[in-house]
């Protein structure tokens, strides 16, 4: 039997990052994609020119409809862009045993804001205690902080605790906005900390690296490996669609990972 995995995040119409990226990573990971869609985005490679979103009640009603038929082994949070969103959500998913990954979603690789200020709390509130793998990069891990962006590895790691100590069972701190030759993502945890390296790649198209990343990890989760070989093979599937990104080309400005690297050319 198929397992599978749920969604729970917005639609990027230009198909690199948000619902659409999830649905690829997982199925390229060989997991069965269901979604719940929380907003629309005009988006491409250049910019988000608007977003809509989706009623609360529409959003736990997918949430409901997929949960109470599909056996769904891990669920991924990505863009919710309001506090009562975000304990809509948390409702939602109350009674659900399964791994929940939580990736923060605050800015758009153009820059556009896509979480309120107000919702950060909420999101601290609700869903971080709720989550078995936090998995923000380090802008959204100083937002959420308050704090000035991380650095180096020891701020990195130091940030990654005070995360922890808000609740989840885990923190991912991925490292792509770093500067440097390696790309280092940490994963912590009460037992300590592992890093994950891997050559950094020269490339413009690395929209939507966060939402793969962390769907990655809900897949492998799915599939039941443990969380430390789940963050390796996402790491490395991750940079093997970073490596293979030019070989598609798509759009004028950061274009998507090749989900399908493995499949297709």
């Amino acid at each position: 039997m198929a397992k599978a995995a749920l969604t729970i995040a917005g639609s990027d119409s230009g198909g690199g990052a948000g619902v659409q990226a999830d649905l690829k990573t997982f199925s390229a990971l060989g997991v069965f994609g269901t979604s719940a869609i929380t907003a629309i985005t005009a988006q491409n490679t250049l910019d988000v020119t608007a977003v809509e979103a989706i009623s609360n009640p529409v959003v736990a009603a997918q949430i409901k409809a997929v949960l109470d038929d599909i056996d769904v082994q891990a669920v991924k949070i990505g863009m919710l862009g309001a506090p009562d969103l975000i304990e809509t959500v948390a409702a939602a998913l109350a009674a659900f045993a399964g791994p929940i990954v939580l990736d923060p979603v605050m800015l758009s690789k153009s820059g556009v804001a896509l979480l309120p200020s107000d919702a950060v709390d909420a999101l601290v509130q609700h869903l971080v205690p709720m989550a078995h793998v936090l998995t923000p990069n380090l802008p959204e891990a100083a937002r959420i902080l308050n704090v000035a962006e991380a650095t180096d590895d020891d701020a990195v790691l130091a940030q990654g605790a005070r995360l922890l100590a808000l609740g989840c069972k885990a923190v991912v701190m991925k490292g792509g906005h770093a500067k440097g030759e390696v790309c280092r993502d940490w994963l912590l945890t009460d037992q300590g900390a592992m890093a994950f390296e891997a050559p950094r790649i020269d490339t413009r198209n690395t929209h939507g690296t966060g939402c793969t990343m962390s769907s990655a990890i809900a897949a492998e989760l799915a599939k039941g490996a443990d969380l430390s070989d789940a963050v390796a093979r996402a790491h490395a599937w991750l940079h093997k669609a970073i490596v293979a990104s030019d070989q598609i080309d798509i759009g004028q400005g950061h274009g998507p990972v090749h989900h399908f690297h493995e499949v297709w050319r």
